[in-house]
């Protein structure tokens, strides 16, 4: 349920709201705009089902939600969440690339991804110190010597850092030297994960699931947001189907469905969600089009040698070439890069 309260509500009223709410054993969170308060509830359905409160003082109207993730939606919050990374800041008018290698190999090849990463304007740069791989003898990651280079790399560079987390016992480790945790495909429905995620004190980007829906996604970003961290960015990275041609089938229709149905940031992997390099670049330029509030790309000096996912990244010139035509086209959507 969304209780909707009045323009000319008072902190009194609210607090009356919060109070009842809180009696029937359910949780409220507030979201406050220039003109009104909403008050989110959450708990058991029979609970919220008995729960009558159109007649309270300073209430203009309730909303029941059908769907099963409430936090996410945009009936709870109808503005557009801005997400402030040390004042990077993700969704609004707002397009960020993050670009980088899928895996940390090395310090020299950190140092020369990070210096095109940010030449050719990318705020992130990314890149796997925890690799989960479909294969056990693939390469596995550098993990904490992996964070310590990344780190160093971005820094020397003025760049965030974004890298992935796959167990929640590495939540500290990783927070150390990361400024977002990503939370792989395979982990989207991790939900121990999630939890773990909904406390911590730095935003996490949410990939979608190899099959799931959109529905599935954003109830699991709702773990997060219903943990307490509201700092969530959803990243569309292609889906499992029959196609064979691409490594996976890039969903640009979830960006619309996403700005429809939720006020968080969506992201769009064109590197993953068709494993090709060459089929990067028109497809990170379509994401831009469709309204999608970013790009993660995968950016190796050297895809010829990479120890992971060269077939899919951008060598620096292509790079480059990609982010120029990326302005151009954020421009025409009203954002800037």
């Amino acid at each position: 349920m969304i209780i909707v309260m009045s323009p000319g509500s008072n902190a009194e009223q609210l607090q009356r709201v919060q109070n009842k709410v809180e009696k029937a054993g359910l949780r409220c969170h507030l979201s406050t705009g220039e003109d009104r308060t909403i008050v989110g509830v959450i708990g058991d359905k029979k609970a919220i089902a008995n729960l009558e409160m159109n007649m309270m003082e300073g209430v203009e109207k309730t909303v029941r939600i059908t769907e099963k993730y409430k936090l996410v939606s945009r009936d709870f919050e109808p503005q557009d969440t801005v997400i402030d990374v040390g004042g990077v800041k993700i969704g609004g008018d707002n397009l960020t690339v993050m670009a980088g290698p899928c895996a940390v190999e090395s310090k020299e090849q950190l140092r020369e991804a990070a210096k095109v990463v940010r030449e050719g304007g990318a705020k992130f740069l990314r890149g796997g110190a925890f690799k989960p791989r479909t294969s056990p003898y693939d390469f596995q990651g550098l993990a904490c010597d992996g964070l310590k280079m990344l780190r160093e790399a971005a820094d020397g560079e003025g760049l965030k850092v974004i890298t992935e987390i796959v167990d929640s016992d590495d939540l500290e480790v990783i927070g150390e030297y990361a400024d977002i945790y990503q939370v792989g495909a395979r982990n989207m429905q991790n939900f121990q994960l999630l939890k773990a995620l909904g406390k911590a004190k730095k935003p996490v980007l949410l990939k979608r699931g190899l099959s799931a829906t959109i529905s599935e996604w954003l109830n699991a970003a709702e773990y997060i947001l219903a943990g307490g961290n509201k700092d969530v960015i959803l990243c569309e990275r292609g889906i499992r189907t029959y196609e064979t041609f691409t490594r996976n089938t890039l969903d640009l229709s979830a960006v619309a469905a996403v700005k429809e149905l939720s006020h968080l940031p969506i992201v769009v992997d064109p590197s993953h969600g068709t494993g090709r390099w060459q089929m990067v670049r028109p497809m990170a330029r379509a994401a831009v089009a469709a309204g999608a509030d970013g790009l993660i790309i995968e950016v190796h000096p050297h895809p010829e040698v990479a120890l992971s996912d060269g077939d899919q990244s951008l060598t620096p010139k292509n790079y480059l070439s990609l982010m120029t035509d990326l302005r151009d086209i954020a421009a025409l959507m009203g954002k800037k890069l």
